[in-house]
């Protein structure tokens, strides 16, 4: 067989595993291919997470063209509501461990029962924490040190996102208990859905088109609230209407306490892992708005949308690692499930090399779509270029925690993440950025530095082992 043979033979294939996995056909995760399994899974994934960055990306393009204020307070807003993405992440990701492991030992109906009490959990936490975020919106703007003019521009914002934020719990959640399951594609589905009605939402309420009223800044949180709700509706119809692996049914609705506390044992650490990391985000934002004033702070937030809109689908293939993870040892096989996140990070790290080296050469003319205020423009290109250095590292560690979260082993990841985020970065970026001066720059270049560090040592206590023990 002649070289282009082969290389026509193995395009062929490649694009026949991409059509297999958008089909939506589930598949046995536990033998076979590894390669295989980690393309079938990451493709919907990856597919799903860039719908999730488009979100942001949408909402940051058309509010960034009211001013300033509107896009620091909506920032800044986004820093606080990471609270929530991280209580959802983490109870999302005891979700996955728990239904994968369930899968993998051939039991979907234990898989269906631990989805539907994990949603119970969920609307516990989000009543707790959207009510009071309603309720003292501008007191929490005020705190994270937005200026008068932003507070009076964007609290309605601030009120609709976090009155809203069981839309955003419930999306995470349910697309955790599909990829569990092995289903990506719903998943990806799903967010798919949620995104296409905010995108069309977005200018029409943001800027009002013939009966419907112009809401300024407000009208983009009313555009993700219910783009993330018909989402969740998209959700609901398909675990209820018995058609997938995992089917909701009225006995599932009633509270199983084992089942609970088996959740919340492994939800709790991995949602305090998502807050440690989500926590020290709001610290680095508050620093650059404190150094650098409204126009650091406009432009580290444009920044950061961009820098997560590249960095989600990388997290898309690190989820992948996840489901294999609790998938094989539900299967009682521990080295192909660590076979499986070397994999994944080998697909990962080039993906990543590939993307840092886009944005290093373009970062100018990406930053030209959202702003052109020049004092912005200018801290949204030096955060973009120093930032995405450290890209490859952190595509690495990505997977790396994922493969502990999966496995149900929350602690470790949040351990690191604790000494990694607080003890180490938030320091940096204060030294570098008020000890010598630096201002904003000093807290960018802390971002990766840390990052690096702890991908580093999250490789490290993956090749112990110890995750391969851990009971769900």
């Amino acid at each position: 067989m002649s070289d282009n043979q082969i290389l026509t033979n193995r395009i062929s294939s490649f694009f026949s595993l991409i059509r297999q996995s958008l089909n939506g056909e589930l598949q046995d995760y536990t033998t076979g291919s590894i390669r295989k399994a980690v393309i079938l899974l990451a493709i919907p994934m990856m597919l799903e997470m860039c719908m999730e960055s488009v979100f942001a990306v949408v909402d940051i393009y058309f509010v960034s063209h009211l001013g300033k204020h509107a896009t620091s307070t909506v920032g800044l807003t986004e820093s606080v509501i990471t609270i929530v993405y991280s209580l959802a992440i983490g109870i999302s990701m005891a979700a996955t461990a728990m239904v994968a492991r369930r899968v993998g030992e051939k039991n979907p109906e234990a898989a269906s029962k631990a989805g539907m009490q994990s949603i119970f959990i969920s609307l516990a936490v989000t009543l707790a924490v959207s009510i009071p975020g309603f309720i003292y919106s501008t007191t929490i703007l005020r705190l994270m040190g937005a200026e008068e003019a932003a507070i009076k521009i964007g609290m309605g914002y601030t009120r609709i996102i976090m009155g809203g934020s069981l839309v955003i719990m419930l999306l995470f959640l349910i697309n955790g208990i599909f990829r569990g399951a092995g289903d990506a594609m719903m998943a990806m589905k799903s967010l798919w859905l949620a995104n296409i009605c905010n995108i069309i939402l977005c200018p029409l309420l943001i800027r009002g088109l013939g009966p419907i009223p112009a809401f300024g800044v407000a009208g983009a949180a009313m555009a993700t609230t219910i783009g993330r709700g018909i989402g969740v509706c998209y959700q609901l119809y398909h675990l209820f209407n018995g058609k997938r692996l995992i089917q909701f049914t009225i006995k599932h609705l009633a509270p199983d306490w084992a089942v609970i506390r088996s959740i919340i044992d492994i939800a709790w650490p991995a949602t305090l892992q998502f807050l440690i990391g989500s926590g020290s985000w709001i610290v680095l934002a508050s620093l650059v708005v404190t150094t650098g004033h409204s126009d650091a702070s406009a432009g580290y937030q444009i920044a950061i949308r961009i820098v997560m809109f590249f960095i989600l689908p990388a997290w898309g293939m690190s989820n992948a690692a996840a489901t294999l993870v609790g998938q094989n040892l539900g299967a009682l096989q521990p080295q192909r499930a660590e076979d499986s996140v070397i994999k994944t990070a080998q697909y990962n790290a080039i993906f990543m090399a590939l993307v840092s080296i886009i944005l290093l050469g373009f970062t100018p003319s990406i930053i030209s779509l959202f702003t052109r205020e020049a004092s912005v423009a200018y801290y949204a290109i030096l955060a973009v270029r120093i930032i995405s250095a450290g890209y490859i590292f952190y595509g690495i560690g990505m997977v790396m925690a994922s493969s502990f979260n999966g496995a149900g082993d929350t602690r470790t990841p949040t351990i690191i993440n604790l000494f990694g985020f607080w003890f180490f970065q938030i320091p940096l970026a204060w030294i570098l950025s008020k000890t010598f001066g630096m201002g904003p720059a000093g807290v960018f270049i802390a971002i990766p530095v840390a990052e690096t560090a702890i991908s580093i040592v999250a490789y490290i206590l993956f090749k112990k082992g110890k995750w391969k023990l851990k009971k769900v």
